[in-house]
């Protein structure tokens, strides 16, 4: 098994984003993809390991949707954004 490469986190989350164009403001989107930052810093942190580009694919497309549902109700704190990510990642 191998560690997969940390992708550019900033373009995968605003590719995300793109589906919800409009929804969030210049401001917002900054948090947004400050909690993703942070939440895929912390599962390369932990030694999480994946065999395969998919499957770390898949890991932060868990990240950035549950950023963006959160933030969708309302959540706005990046710590919460984050901490709900990596819930969601350990659910998944």
């Amino acid at each position: 098994m191998w560690r997969s490469r940390l992708k550019e986190p900033k373009r995968e989350m605003h590719g995300y984003l793109e589906d919800h164009s409009g929804v969030f403001d210049p401001d917002q989107v900054r948090t947004l993809v400050a909690a993703f930052e942070k939440a895929w810093a912390s599962v390369q942190a932990s030694g999480a390991i994946f065999d395969t580009d998919t499957k770390a694919d898949s890991a932060r497309a868990i990240l950035a949707k549950h950023i963006i549902a959160a933030a969708k109700q309302g959540e706005r704190d990046q710590s919460r954004l984050c901490d709900g990510a990596l819930l969601a990642l350990t659910q998944g």
